[in-house]
This record gives C-alpha cells, structure tokens and sequence, in this order.
C-alpha cells in the first residue's frame, strides 16, 4: 500500500479538503452515509427524547447551563435575568432545542456535500466568538463533554431499534465516524494556527 500524500497546510485552511482527509482516513464512506440515512426512520421519531435529554444534561451543571443565559443569535424574546432563573422551558430554550433537532433531522437527511461540511464545520465555529458573538465562548471541555454525551445517546436509541444485529452494528459504526468528523469541525476551531489555545 502506497503512502498519501497529505498537504498538511491545506488541512488548516481548506474545510472540504479537511473533511475529505479525516473522512478517508477513518473510511467513512458511501455505505456509512446509506446507514445514517436508512437510520431517519427510526431515529426521526426519537429526535425531540434526545434534545430533551442533552438539555437536562446541559442544565445539571452550572458550567453548561450557564452559557445559555446570554442573548442566542437570531432571538429575539426575552432573556433569563440569571442562571437560577433559567429553566427548560424558557423561550430561549424551546428556541435553542429547535436548532439541536433540526441539527439531528439533517445528520440522517441531509446530503454529504459541501454545503453539510460547511455546516458540520459552522456547529463548531458558532460556540466561539469567531462567529462574531463575543458573549458566546464555549470551552472546548464542555463542547467535548456534550458531544460524547450525543455520542451515548444516539447509540443508546440505535440499539433500541428494531434492526437486525447487523445492521445495528453498521449504523453505530457509520455514527461514530459521523461524530468524530464532527469533534474535528469543533476543535479546529480552538486551535488555530498562530493562536494558543482557548
């Protein structure tokens, strides 16, 4: 097996060209993105129990539900006056669980183009103030913590499915890959070349 070459400088300033290279690396491929997909069915249904359950876990720790507590880009209501005056049912929140369904309803609909890299590679970008938030500024602990959790509770909900031992196997495998291409798109953005990290 020949070695690939690798333009490790493109890696940082091309997002495609990034995406490409982890997804080769890890195999995810055609028949991965057939799992995630053929997984809609069962895993559309149980979309608005996993929001529900990242955002109780957001809420059982001040370090992540206090991010919530500043204005979220593009509402416009109200915002909670304090951390202890945030509950799950704020407007704001209802607002924010929107945004984590629609994100899970695009992961197993959306098409693997570049228009999801750009998307993929946003999710990570919005929760830094390089979005053009100030007030927004993530650590990247707690962005590691909440996708692992996503991670555990996406396969928790495949395993209930009723799908046959292989194809469990297949569509928890395809998610796995999905997610660590996913942890890259977060990371990458606190470590920028030039900057140390947040």
């Amino acid at each position: 097996m020949g070695t690939v070459c690798v333009d490790e400088n493109l890696l940082e300033t091309d997002t495609l060209y990034r995406y490409q290279y982890v997804a080769a690396f890890l195999e995810f491929g055609a028949d991965d993105i057939a799992a995630i997909h053929a997984a809609a069915i069962h895993l559309g249904p149980a979309v608005p129990s996993l929001v529900d359950a990242v955002y109780e876990k957001l809420f059982s720790c001040d370090a992540t539900k206090r991010h919530f507590v500043s204005r979220q880009n593009g509402f416009d209501g109200a915002i909670p006056e304090n951390i202890e005056s945030l509950q799950l049912d704020h407007p704001m929140i209802v607002f924010r669980k929107q945004h984590l369904g629609r994100y899970l309803t695009r992961l197993v609909t959306g098409a693997y183009d570049a228009t999801m890299v750009e998307y993929l590679d946003a999710v990570g970008r919005i929760h830094t103030p390089q979005a053009g938030n100030s007030r927004l500024n993530v650590p990247l602990v707690q962005m590691n913590a909440l996708l692992g959790f996503v991670a555990s509770a996406i396969t928790s909900a495949i395993v209930s499915f009723d799908l046959s031992r292989d194809d469990q196997l297949r569509t928890i495998v395809a998610f796995g890959k999905l997610l660590w291409i996913q942890n890259d798109l977060i990371s990458r953005h606190y470590t920028v070349p030039g900057r140390p990290p947040l």
